[in-house]
């Protein structure tokens, strides 16, 4: 099975990647964009082994089969680095780290790849150190960037990659990805994929998870219970601590999976005191995850807006359909085959979007947007922005 299997709908890009492993002189940097979901990393990766892959005939690079296709995608080519961060953004002295490996010659393979998996998240300074290396490659390197688009990377970097970009792959080639790959029931994975609006992550954890389906299911709710001031404050809270929940359940057996590695490591005693030496290690490791877990909230916060978002949508869908309808005979209504994210909620979409107008519908989906640009770029506290959208929202 090949490194490009699991890429669905991305036929385009998938050629280009393929066409460029097989390459005796590939381009030396590369920039992946595409929304969230649209599965870069995973291009990234595949790109990566397809270029280290042990397949002597160019043809046939990128099997899946052979050993630096195996390790690549499980993370342990010794010739290929990749960097991801679960902060806010990357350090300083991990881009310097970066620009370090990526001037050691290839160990077993044709190339050193170097990946970035959130290039988005540099700061002009941490991008400024990757610069030169990009810009001048050692002969046997090649760059990797991801990011969601373009203007998310500094444009001295931009202009040294060859970009490809990639969409977000329809909600049945995502459906079939989950039932071939995770063994879903056709009928959920339609239905995950078709609440996850194709994003692939998210569409296996609703798949999987049944807490994860019932959590975006209260959060699309929400507005449905909008009736004044004190319900859209007590809305507010609700969306918090859905968030603070699903980050809460992704993070918190991984920490102790860690702290029990890193133990483990140390050869620390089972009982008793910790040596301080050790003491300083632990400490730093729950640092890292107090960090950690502080960008999983505002991460989940930015899904559940998105899942929040998917209600208005479906309901500004469905009150155009039925302006359009009535526009050709007054007095139709909006027919049941416009497709909707949120279609068991479809009756309910139906009463709600009666209500009220397009225009007003479109001033509250820019409500959530403004308080998702908020949440990511300023210190504003979550409960405080989020409760000032609930009433916006009446």
């Amino acid at each position: 099975m090949s490194v490009w299997v699991d890429l669905q709908g991305q036929g385009s890009v998938v050629e280009q990647l393929r066409r460029a492993a097989q390459s005796g002189s590939p381009t030396h940097a590369w920039l992946i964009t595409g929304p969230p979901g649209s599965g870069r990393s995973n291009a990234a990766l595949a790109f990566a082994a397809a270029l280290v892959c042990d397949r002597p005939n160019p043809a046939e690079r990128g099997c899946g089969a052979c050993k630096a296709c195996h390790t690549t995608l499980a993370g342990t080519h010794a010739d290929v680095t990749f960097i991801a961060t679960e902060k806010t953004t990357i350090a300083i002295d991990e881009a310097r780290e970066l620009v370090r490996k990526a001037h050691d010659s290839p160990s077993s393979a044709r190339w050193r790849v170097m990946v970035v998996g959130d290039a988005d998240r540099m700061t002009e300074r941490t991008t400024n150190v990757l610069l030169k290396a990009i810009e001048e490659p050692p002969p046997r390197t090649i760059w990797i960037l991801c990011a969601p688009s373009p203007a998310d990377v500094l444009v001295t970097i931009r202009s040294r990659c060859r970009t490809l970009t990639l969409r977000l792959p329809p909600v049945a080639d995502v459906a079939a990805l989950l039932v071939r790959r995770d063994g879903v029931d056709p009928a959920l994975a339609l239905q995950a994929a078709r609440a996850a609006q194709s994003h692939i992550g998210i569409a296996r954890r609703l798949a999987t998870d049944a807490g994860a389906r019932e959590r975006r299911d209260a959060i699309v709710r929400i507005p449905l219970a909008l009736r004044d001031v004190t319900a859209a404050v007590l809305a507010a809270g609700s969306l918090l601590d859905l968030a603070q929940a699903e980050a809460g359940a992704s993070n918190e057996e991984r920490d102790v999976v860690e702290k029990a590695k890193l133990l483990t490591s140390l050869g620390a005693p089972e009982t008793g005191a910790l040596p301080p030496p050790m003491r300083a290690q632990v400490r730093a490791l729950e640092e890292d995850q107090k960090r950690r877990s502080k960008r999983s909230v505002t991460d989940q916060l930015d899904r559940a807006l998105t899942d929040l978002l998917s209600f208005y949508r479906d309901a500004l869908v469905l009150q155009l359909a039925a302006r359009a309808a009535s526009a050709v005979e007054p007095g139709t209504p909006a027919g049941g085959a416009v497709e909707l994210v949120n279609e068991p909620l479809r009756e309910a979409l139906y009463d709600f979007s009666a209500r009220t107008r397009p225009e007003v519908t479109l001033a509250r989906m820019d409500a959530i947007n403004t308080v998702r640009r908020r949440l990511t770029t300023t210190n504003v506290s979550p409960l405080l922005a989020l409760e000032a959208m609930a009433v916006s929202l009446l």
